[in-house]
């Protein structure tokens, strides 16, 4: 036997022993956590497999939370994503994880347990950006929405018959609880500090269409302000709120809907590369250490993941979207047990989907990476359209209003480079076709809470350091 096959040979049995007795470790009992255990199971992982998870709750689904659930049609605690099969796992639910020890392979959590492992998935996602002053953000009556028993808690009020809801920012989120408060009959204003609705993720064009929906439905938005103070009445609830225009609303419901913070805190220490923007990792999902070496035993997966990608010049992209989460969850935990020349990368066209005001939005592709846009088919005016975007002279994503039939085609597009403008469709041609400024906000400056963070190097910043290693 030659050396190459017999060094060959002991990879493969190693793998083997490791799928026996290996121990793995995933922290984030959540979507991507769940498809990753799943995924361990079902290519033949059969050692020691533990969940780590800060809410008591086993993994949910988040999408509707801000839909069903706050109309009533589901209840907060009947959202559980089905499980695919027996994961026969250690689930340790209700206790957050607090530290990584790298050089002892130890995850420390609240309770002051530490939990050894061989390898490690993070999975830990983000959670809502809270309300700014912290006395303001305890007051009855002032709400974010991300887990269950948020959503729990904002559907007992909404369904109280508040006088007026605030929503502070008008993202995807709060765009879809503005629209149900409409459904429910609620006054509603919405207060958001950029120039329309939707704009990181969208731009302003669409922004400018999503704020033409809002108002038609009802919604006393206001663009270009925020809050700057809430006061509440003798028994601590809240009743009124400032804005920075010098106006006063009076109000029983605040949401604030202020995007969202990645859960790196856990990390600090750790040597990763872990940060404001989620944790670095290659195309195969293994996190890097703060000077840009791949780990060989942590992987990250989900909205945590700070990862580069083909389609948009290698820049590191992070996706708080559904499928990212789920995709990525169960190529990490594929790479997780499978020798190197098996591994893949999850690289799926990002997507997303959002219903409000009776309009379903569905996209592909990542419109912050564009700098131009052109609707490409049906009618602005009746709310039922396709529109490309471009950058350098390719299309780069897509965006849909109740024309998602067509979503299919733009991805293949966009998955060629194909050329911007597109070639134009078979029919329901939109007029003109002429391409304009996507106006795209600053992404420096943290206004409409994109869902795709563009996270690659950043021209004017020319600070660098390099961190020795820990002894």
């Amino acid at each position: 036997m030659t050396t190459s096959a017999a060094i060959a040979e002991l990879a493969t049995e190693l793998v083997a022993e490791f799928k026996t007795n290996g121990r793995i470790v995933i922290v984030g009992a959540s979507l991507a956590g769940l498809r990753a255990a799943e995924t361990l199971r079902d290519e033949g992982f059969n050692g020691k497999l533990t969940i780590i998870g800060d809410e008591k709750h086993e993994p949910y689904d988040r999408p509707p939370l801000s839909k069903q659930v706050l109309k009533g049609l589901a209840r907060a605690d009947h959202t559980l994503l089905p499980r695919l099969r027996k994961v026969d796992a250690d689930w340790r639910l209700g206790v957050a994880a607090t530290g990584l020890d790298r050089s002892t392979k130890q995850v420390r959590l609240a309770n002051g347990d530490q939990v050894p492992y061989d390898r490690l998935l993070i999975a830990t996602g983000t959670r809502s950006r809270p309300w700014f002053n912290p006395k303001e953000g305890a007051l009855e009556g002032v709400f974010t929405l991300r887990t269950s028993d948020d959503a729990g808690r904002l559907r007992a009020a909404l369904a109280a018959d508040p006088g007026r809801v605030l929503i502070v920012g008008a993202g995807f989120i709060g765009s879809e609880m503005a629209s149900v408060c409409r459904e429910l009959g609620l006054p509603v204003t919405v207060a958001e500090r950029a120039e329309s609705p939707l704009v990181g993720a969208l731009g302003g064009v669409i922004g400018d269409i999503a704020a033409e929906m809002q108002r038609e439905h009802g919604v006393d938005l206001r663009t270009g302000v925020s809050v700057e103070a809430l006061e509440a009445d003798a028994q601590g609830h809240v009743r009124r709120a400032r804005l920075s225009d010098g106006t006063t609303l009076d109000v029983d419901v605040v949401v604030a809907s202020l995007g969202s913070i990645r859960n790196t805190e856990w990390l600090e220490g750790a040597g990763l590369a872990a940060g404001f923007w989620g944790v670095g990792c290659d195309a195969g999902c293994r996190a890097f250490d703060v000077n840009g070496v791949v780990t060989d035993s942590i992987y990250v997966a989900g909205d945590i993941a700070r990862a580069p990608h083909v389609l948009y010049n290698y820049q590191f992209l992070a996706l708080e979207h559904w499928d990212n989460a789920e995709f990525g969850g169960r190529v990490a935990a594929h790479n997780l047990v499978s020798l190197e020349p098996d591994r893949r990368p999850p690289l799926p066209l990002p997507s997303f989907w959002s219903g409000q005001f009776g309009v379903n939005i569905k996209g592909v592709g990542v419109g912050p990476f564009g700098d131009e846009i052109v609707i490409t088919q049906g009618s602005v005016k009746d709310r039922r359209f396709a529109a490309a975007y471009g950058h350098q002279g390719r299309i780069v994503a897509a965006v849909t209003f109740d024309h998602g039939k067509w979503l299919e085609y733009y991805g293949a597009l966009i998955e060629r480079s194909a050329p911007f403008p597109p070639p134009p469709p078979g029919y329901d041609q939109a007029d003109g076709m002429t391409p304009i400024p996507a106006r795209f906000p600053d992404p420096r400056v943290l206004t409409g809470a994109p869902d795709v963070v563009l996270t690659g190097h950043d021209p004017t910043d020319r600070g660098a350091a390099f961190r020795p290693r820990r002894r």
